[in-house]
């Protein structure tokens, strides 16, 4: 097979190793999903084995659907923040079964799959201004940076709302069972390491200096673990850093969550809700998530538009659908793409290399699931770190232009969401160039997308 020929490297200025390389760092970054998905959609009820299962293969369909449609390194997966709606809302929240909640991300999925099909999500993120564009690159690489922090527990939340860690300020925000510096503390001490080391590697453009960090990180702590200054803490999430084969190599079964749709015990209007919302979230955390990090990785045209977006969306929205049947949430472009992007990733083979990543991940899943966060921690600070750089290229001489982008960049991180950064940057650009006089070639589709928002918002607020 040539792959050269078929994922244009020379063209895209990469080659197989910097591809696979890339493929390898986005997936060490994504793995933690493998372990968290399943916890989160368990609480709803579901069967955790069947869920990792899920996880893993819809994961491998999305991916492979954008190395296969568009070409580009974007990796995907259930998505953080969706799985939490489904179980956390809907299912808990709500009283809705998970096989009703299930059938919501099947309608959704096929929704996604006619908008995508009718150009509908490509004229919305053709319509996004250039400069909104690259604050929603900035922005996400602040949002990245805050999960690392979060990941590493270098930020807790404190008196001031967040703050540094401590011991004592932890243990304040937990209950009966405490933590202690063999287990909250040399973690987060590891990952401040990390993140220096990652940092030397990354000033001295070592190759694949964000994997390496990765490794090392979680090399030190198998090596704290061995001579006891780290003691795992599974009841804090603390576990074994040690991969544990002790219940043998098997792939749990699909069958207690494949294609178990049902709309029984909800009506119609609220099974509508349910849909659109999980609609509203994904397609603006997936349009947010290629602008970014297809601005990080310089494929933006000279108009701000991202050629072979269609391939893109659809890879999207047939990883939904896929992962509707296969019994898992819903399944979204990954922001942690950009770890690849930032290791040289330009092409599909990025991306199949992620999903094969994956696929393999059902037979070496205690090797993948013993990959803390601690370790993946640095890798996402330092690939803020990398997406910051587009500020720069944001026009804040103008402040019709630069105002919008500043409250588009600190509302993702602030708001915990990609999708309302963007909404707010929407409504303030449209709302600042109607008032200063200067909305005469505002497009059509950013009036409506603020006119939406303003409504979401208004019914948030009255609910």
């Amino acid at each position: 097979m040539n792959l050269d020929k078929l994922f244009h490297l020379k063209e895209n200025h990469t080659d197989v190793k910097t591809e696979i390389m890339a493929g390898v760092t986005s997936f060490m970054t994504m793995a933690y999903i493998l372990a968290v998905n399943p916890n989160i959609l368990s609480a709803a009820g579901m069967d955790h084995g069947a869920v990792f299962t899920a996880t893993a293969v819809s994961a491998f369909i999305g991916t492979l659907c954008m190395a296969v449609f568009a070409n580009y390194p974007f990796a995907l997966a259930p998505g953080m923040g969706l799985n939490a709606y489904f179980a956390y809302t809907v299912v808990l929240g709500m009283g809705c079964t998970w096989q009703v909640a299930l059938a919501a991300v099947l309608v959704e999925g096929i929704i996604f799959i006619l908008l995508s099909a009718f150009h509908v999500r490509e004229a919305i993120f053709n319509a996004i201004p250039f400069n909104l564009k690259k604050a929603v690159s900035v922005g996400i690489g602040l949002f990245i940076a805050f999960i690392g922090l979060q990941n590493a527990k270098l930020v807790i939340g404190s008196s001031t709302l967040l703050g540094l860690f401590s011991l004592e300020g932890y243990n304040q925000t937990l209950g009966e069972v405490k933590a202690t510096f063999n287990d909250a503390g040399i973690t987060v001490l590891l990952a401040v390491i990390g993140v220096i080391i990652t940092g030397i590697l990354a000033a001295k453009n070592i190759r694949g200096n964000i994997l390496w960090g990765i490794l090392i990180t979680w090399g030190m702590g198998v090596i704290c673990q061995l001579a006891g200054a780290y003691v795992p803490n599974p009841e804090l999430g603390f576990y074994n850093l040690l991969p544990d084969f002790s219940g043998g190599i098997s792939i749990p079964s699909l069958a207690p969550v494949f294609a178990k749709f049902s709309l029984s015990g909800v009506t119609v209007l609220e099974f509508i809700v349910i849909v659109f919302a999980f609609l509203f979230v994904d397609i603006f955390d997936t349009i947010g998530t290629l602008i970014g990090v297809a601005s990080k990785a310089d494929m933006l045209d000279e108009e701000g538009r991202l050629p072979r977006i269609r391939g893109a969306l659809m890879a999207d929205a047939i990883g939904t659908t896929a992962g509707a049947v296969l019994g898992t949430s819903t399944v979204t472009t990954f922001v942690e793409s950009a770890s690849g992007v930032s290791e040289g990733g330009r092409t599909g083979l990025t991306s199949l290399t992620t999903g094969l990543l994956f696929l393999l991940s059902l037979f070496l899943s205690p090797v993948f699931l013993a990959i803390p966060s601690f370790a993946t921690a640095p890798a996402l600070i330092i690939v803020g770190f990398y997406m910051l750089s587009a500020v720069t290229e944001i026009d804040f001489t103008d402040a019709t232009e630069g105002i919008p982008a500043f409250i588009c960049m600190i509302a993702m991180p602030f708001f915990y969401s990609i999708s309302e950064g963007i909404a707010m940057g929407v409504i303030s650009y449209v709302t600042i160039k109607l008032t200063s006089g200067r909305g005469r070639n505002l497009s059509p589709v950013m009036i409506v997308l603020a006119v939406l928002f303003v409504l979401k918002y208004i019914f948030l607020f009255q609910g």
